[in-house]
């Protein structure tokens, strides 16, 4: 059974990506289309006041771990490099052992961290700041090394939630997005029902393009169920190869076009789920 809290983060999920074409967003527009949703789900805010200081004190509370645990670490990989430094000059080979042992459970513990950080909730794929951090610097304006990236969107998703409902439509983002991750290569939730993959350098346009267009294949052959009805998921997408230092938000907006051209044409072939 979901908490509350499990509950209110698919709202807020779906309000994001509801309003995610309006260029205008209202603090009582957000709030309308946040209460629609939470009536959708049967669930009452009450005291927003009180809800808002307790997510608060929740989120705060997670930072705080955090911090406390990359500063646990920090101090633990200080410690054994001293060891490590002193084995080395002593030529102590049962201390370096046990350097290298408490070295790689550091290690273990720093990927934990580093997942909690950089992974979306909701698909488990990894977030917009995992991008950030990993390939675009200057306030993550430009690209850091040059490749290839492709913006991945599902088609028609706003009828299959308004037709099934939101809880069938986040079951259909975790499933398309296990189905990116086959292409073994980064996947990114960009937002809603937007996704990136990051492609290695080695990896043309030419070669992305026939990966997506295989994995689109295969989705499209595929009948999904919910409430005794089989329907069918399809997706658009835009490939744009890029350079070292060239601006993250051109290379976007040229994927964005050669996606929305992409659309036109599936959409010939599927009118709907």
């Amino acid at each position: 059974m979901q908490s509350n809290n499990d509950i209110l983060k698919i709202i807020s999920s779906q309000t994001k990506s509801s309003i995610n074409e309006i260029s205008v967003v209202t603090p009582s527009m957000y709030a309308a289309i946040f209460s629609k949703f939470a009536n959708a789900h049967n669930t009452v805010i009450g005291d927003e006041n009180e809800l808002a200081k307790n997510l608060l004190i929740s989120e705060c509370t997670h930072l705080t771990n955090l911090q406390t645990q990359a500063s646990k670490s920090a101090m633990q990989l200080s410690e054994s490099t001293s060891k490590a430094i002193s084995a080395i000059k002593d030529k102590d080979e049962k201390l370096l052992q046990s350097v290298l042992q408490e070295t790689q459970k550091l290690r273990l513990e720093v990927e934990k961290l580093k997942e909690s950080v950089y992974k979306d909730t909701l698909t488990n794929v990894q977030n917009r700041k995992w991008l950030n951090d990993n390939f675009l610097k200057d306030d993550a304006k430009n690209f850091k090394v040059g490749g290839t990236l492709a913006i991945v969107d599902l088609n028609y998703f706003k009828i299959i939630n308004d037709t099934f409902g939101h809880i069938i439509g986040d079951k259909v983002l975790l499933y398309f997005a296990s189905e990116l991750r086959k292409t073994r290569y980064s996947v990114v939730r960009y937002g809603g029902d937007e996704f990136i993959i990051m492609f290695s350098k080695n990896v043309s346009a030419q070669k992305a393009t026939e990966i997506l267009n295989e994995v689109r294949e295969k989705v499209l052959s595929k009948k999904l169920k919910a409430q005794e009805e089989l329907f069918q998921v399809s997706f658009s997408f835009g490939v744009s190869e890029y350079e070292a230092s060239q601006s993250f938000s051109d290379i976007i907006e040229k994927a964005d076009k050669n996606m929305y051209e992409d659309k036109m044409q599936i959409k010939q072939r599927v009118t709907s789920i």
